[in-house]
């Protein structure tokens, strides 16, 4: 019931910045966090950083002071600010939506991905 689509991977050199783009769309009432996530070759997806309906957010300590996790509620849009990037920021970006109710449960929703590579 929730659809994910990211947008602003590409190609960055060490030291550079890229923002990306989260819209979601269908059944956005019931979400209640968003968060960016990432996955390198032969890794584990690790949250990268995430924020509530409430507007609390949450880093990673190999991001935090160069991510910049924000939302737009009017577009129904979260962004990634990233500065500073670093070849170990190489990944696959994710994004991620919780959403549910007391009468439906909690579910998760992720988006297709979009590749961020840093470097020379």
């Amino acid at each position: 019931q929730v659809q994910l689509v990211e947008s602003g991977g590409g190609l960055v050199q060490p030291g550079g910045s890229l923002r990306l783009s989260c819209a979601a769309s269908g059944s956005i009432f019931s979400i209640y966090a968003m968060g960016w996530y990432r996955q390198a070759p032969g890794k584990q997806r690790e949250l990268v950083a995430g924020i509530t309906r409430g507007g609390s957010t949450n880093y990673a300590d190999s991001v935090k002071g160069r991510f910049t996790i924000s939302r737009d509620n009017a577009k129904n849009t979260v962004y990634l600010q990233m500065n500073n990037l670093k070849p170990e920021d190489t990944a696959v970006y994710y994004c991620n939506a919780e959403s549910g109710t007391l009468v439906a449960g909690i579910m998760d929703y992720w988006g297709k991905g979009t590749l961020v590579t840093v470097s020379s």
